[in-house]
């Protein structure tokens, strides 16, 4: 479908119906065809005016704290299955009203929150987060296992028996992985807390399974989890964030201006990486642009893209482009509804990009456009 960026606002982040609606009926059938239950992440994607059609394909969400909840149950029409690094009492009992399941990452955790749980008046089923000691994930700031993590316990931190009220494990080792890598994490994870799944009733096997991502195995990942699932009978959930948004949208951005320093030339946008696509900073990775080179081309025109914030590292290049580029042109980095939208802020006070759907009818819809007092109101 052709679309018409002159009906987008710019700047825009701009999400594909029927792009999402084609990851959402992959992951339905992996789902159905595993006997699995695959949830939502909020934290890679949380643009609830899109959960309507959403909720057409999956019933569940994943949380990580009181707010996220509390959107799985105003907006995706559920109870979340909610796991935090540390749960507060200030705000545990809005986790208890909007979850179905809650996680803990430690057994101090776990002793202090339980009597709550215990005493809702509705059941709540209890996990705990581990640590297989394994992981693929090269880069150190995303990589869940690395040396020293904050996350999850260990297997020598349990004792012959389960801490009372368990009932399921949590793990999360992957990051926009493999089914290969789900396997041999699968090996880690049995080896190391194997002796107690006869003893618990779920095992959330996290996110970072990057399922519609072209060539991803999905046959293998539905054996892998058939496979799991015979071996130990128990209930498998799974909660990616990336890949219900993967390759679903892009960020309709402009040129402002073009300078020159040492021969280098540096497109400046009306967005700003730090602010606006931090993982291209932090992962570090490099977005793809539409209708340009990915690398330089010699002899074409090349620039760095350059963000409109007054931090000095907010640029990334070079691309190169058919032909020189000029204030008002359009710059489309593609995939950028996943984690981007949700890791944004306004930093520096640049404008922050309006939120659209691109509908399967040929029509935009704006979703959401922010102005100064968006900046103001969360400040004080």
């Amino acid at each position: 479908m052709t679309i018409d960026f002159l009906k987008v606002p710019n700047p825009c982040y701009l999400l594909e119906e029927r792009l999402l609606r084609k990851n959402l009926r992959l992951i339905q059938s992996v789902k159905e065809e595993a006997g699995v239950d695959i949830i939502l992440a909020f934290k890679g994607f949380s643009m609830w005016k899109a959960f309507p059609i959403i909720r057409e394909y999956i019933s569940g969400a994943a949380a990580s704290g009181a707010y996220e909840a509390k959107l799985a149950a105003d907006e995706m029409k559920t109870l979340a299955h909610t796991y935090s690094p540390a749960f507060q009492q200030s705000d545990f009992n809005e986790v208890l009203e909007n979850s179905s399941h809650i996680t803990f990452n430690s057994l101090s955790q776990l002793e202090r929150f339980l009597p709550d749980v215990k005493n809702f008046p509705r059941k709540i089923s209890v996990g705990i987060r581990v640590n297989p000691e394994f992981s693929e994930v090269e880069t150190e700031l995303y990589n869940p296992c690395a040396p020293g993590t904050r996350l999850g316990i260990l297997a020598d931190q349990l004792g012959d028996e389960l801490p009372e009220g368990i009932e399921g494990f949590h793990f999360h080792t992957l990051c926009e992985s493999t089914a290969l890598d789900l396997e041999k994490t699968l090996v880690a994870f049995e080896n190391k807390f194997g002796k107690y799944l006869s003893r618990i009733k779920w095992v959330n096997m996290g996110g970072g399974h990057l399922m519609t991502r072209n060539g991803y195995d999905t046959e293998k990942l539905i054996n892998i989890l058939k496979a799991f699932r015979q071996r130990w009978n128990i209930e498998v959930i799974l909660e990616p964030g990336s890949a219900f948004a993967w390759e679903t949208g892009v960020l309709v951005a402009q040129v402002v201006d073009i300078v020159e320093n040492k021969g280098i030339k540096t497109a400046i946008l009306n967005v700003s990486f730090t602010a606006h696509m931090p993982d291209c900073l932090e992962m570090p990775y490099k977005p793809r642009i539409r209708d340009a080179y990915h690398e330089p081309v010699e002899g074409k025109p090349t620039y760095r893209m350059g963000g409109n914030s007054c931090l000095a590292g907010d640029f990334l290049g070079f691309w190169s482009f058919e032909n020189e580029l000029r204030p008002e042109d359009r710059i489309i980095f593609e995939d950028m509804i996943h984690y981007t939208i949700v890791k944004s802020s306004m930093f520096n006070g640049v404008p922050h990009p309006s939120i659209g759907m691109w509908c399967e009818n040929g029509e935009f819809k704006l979703l959401r456009a922010f102005d100064y007092l968006d900046y103001k109101n969360r400040m004080a």
